[in-house]
C-alpha cells in the first residue's frame, strides 16, 4: 500500500451520472464544428463604460442576445427532429445554459432556461442570470424555472430508465423544447485567461455554443495591426439537420453582430 500513498475517495454522484449520459448522447450525434474568434473590443469597452455608469451588463447575457438575433434571422436553424420523417422549427429562442451552484460542499453546474431570449434585452437577461443563481439549486435540476412532475421522476430514477428515456427523446423536438430549450450555451473557457478553444463533445440542442476565454492579440483593423480583445468561440451544429453552407452563413452574422457589439 506503501506505493499508492494517501489517498480519498468520494462517491460518483447522481449528478455526474447525468453528466456521463448527456455526454454519451452528445457523442454520438453527428456535429459540424466551427472553431471562431470575434474582435469584442468594443463591446467590451462598452460594457465597462455602463458598468461606470452603474449598468452592470453582463458579458454572457450579451452573448447570447447575440446569438438569439442571429438564429431569429436565420430562423430555419432553431429546430429540431420530429419523428422520422418531419423537422419543427420554433419561432421562440429558447437558451438552456448552466447555473453554477454548490449542492453538498459541491459546485454543480445546474440547467436554466432563458425562454424567448429573441424577445428580451441585454437587461432583462442580464437580470434573468442573476435571478437564477440566487435561486435555491433544488427547484433547478433541469432546464426549467421550477420541476414537472416529469422531471421529478426522471432525476430520482436509475441510470438505465434515464438511458431509456434520452433514447425515447431523440426524435421528439417539442418535448425537447420544453425541456432543455432550442439552442444551448456553455461557458467553460470564461473561467481562465488561455489562448484558445474549450471543444465540446456535443449537446443534446441542434446548435450548441461553447464560449470560451478572451485574450488580447494582434488584430488588423483598417489595414493596421493593433492589440484587441478577442474572443474565442466553438459553435457545434447537428449535421442531420443543419448543412455546412446554412451554419457558415449563420456564424458569419453572429460573429458580425458580436463586432458590431449589438444590443449594447
Amino acid at each position: 500500500m506503501h506505493r499508492i500513498g494517501n489517498y480519498r475517495t468520494k462517491p460518483f454522484s447522481r449528478y455526474r451520472e447525468n453528466i456521463t449520459l448527456v455526454a454519451s448522447e452528445g457523442w454520438r450525434r453527428r456535429t459540424i464544428k466551427f472553431l471562431v474568434e470575434a474582435d469584442v473590443t468594443d463591446a467590451r469597452e462598452k460594457i465597462r463604460r455602463k458598468k461606470e455608469e452603474g449598468k452592470d451588463i453582463s458579458f454572457t447575457a450579451w452573448i447570447i442576445k447575440c446569438l438569439s438575433q442571429a438564429l431569429q434571422e436565420h430562423k430555419d436553424l432553431n429546430c429540431y427532429r420530429q419523428g422520422r420523417k418531419k423537422i419543427v422549427v420554433f419561432d421562440d429562442v429558447d437558451v438552456g445554459i448552466p447555473v453554477e451552484k454548490v449542492v453538498d460542499g459541491e459546485p454543480i453546474p445546474m440547467g436554466y432556461i432563458i425562454r424567448r431570449a429573441n424577445e428580451k434585452s441585454v437587461e432583462e437577461i442580464t437580470d434573468e442570470i442573476r435571478g437564477a443563481q440566487g435561486k435555491s439549486g433544488e427547484k433547478f435540476q433541469v432546464l426549467m424555472k421550477e420541476l414537472t412532475l416529469f422531471e421529478r421522476f426522471v432525476l430520482k430514477s436509475p441510470y438505465f430508465v434515464k438511458k431509456l428515456l434520452m433514447i425515447l427523446l431523440r426524435n421528439r423536438g417539442l418535448i425537447k423544447k420544453k425541456h432543455l430549450g432550442t439552442v444551448g450555451v456553455t461557458s467553460m473557457g470564461m473561467f481562465s485567461r488561455f489562448s484558445g478553444w474549450v471543444i465540446p463533445l456535443g449537446g443534446m440542442s441542434t446548435i450548441l455554443l461553447s464560449v470560451s476565454g478572451v485574450t488580447e492579440k494582434p488584430w488588423v483593423v483598417n489595414n493596421e495591426v493593433k492589440i484587441r480583445e478577442i474572443l474565442h468561440l466553438v459553435l457545434s451544429f447537428d449535421h442531420d439537420l443543419v448543412d455546412g453552407a446554412a451554419a457558415s452563413r449563420f456564424t458569419s452574422r453572429f460573429v458580425e453582430l458580436l463586432e458590431e457589439a449589438f444590443g449594447l
